[in-house]
């Protein structure tokens, strides 16, 4: 099963992204704990890419891609801008950067998905969930 949804960017079509997550949910009988990592990873790829890369430019797309096989569920977001540098994003866990309450979306990524790569400079993620 493979699919791809296109979202203008626009925070308020998030929505899309969340649609998408419940219904694989449903369909693949997803645990809750999975459920809610792959619901948290999506999330914070495409607000990034929105926010982030697209600028809020209604005018690009995020393109979030997904494909399941038996033992893997992959999503693929990305997004229109020119990327970032992945090195010099901020570790949220550093005393200075706790109270912040921006920054822990790659983190979040990393931490809570069973791999993840970056390509195209950042504007394009893939994010891997073991089944």
């Amino acid at each position: 099963m493979k699919g791809l949804v296109k979202i203008p960017s626009d925070m308020s079509n998030l929505f899309r992204a969340e649609n998408l997550i419940d219904e694989l949910a449903e369909k693949l009988h997803l645990p809750d704990d999975l459920y809610a990592n792959i619901s948290v990873c999506v999330i914070e790829a495409v607000s990034n890419s929105i926010q982030h890369g697209n600028a809020n430019d209604v005018t690009k797309l995020v393109l979030l891609e997904y494909t399941n096989d038996e033992n893997k569920l992959i999503f693929t977001i990305s997004d229109e801008g020119s990327g970032f540098d992945l090195d010099n994003v901020p570790d949220p866990t550093l005393p200075e950067n706790l109270e912040n309450f921006k920054g822990r979306g790659i983190f979040l990524i990393k931490n809570l998905s069973d791999k993840v790569s970056f390509e195209n400079r950042g504007s394009k993620i893939i994010i891997y969930f073991n089944l």
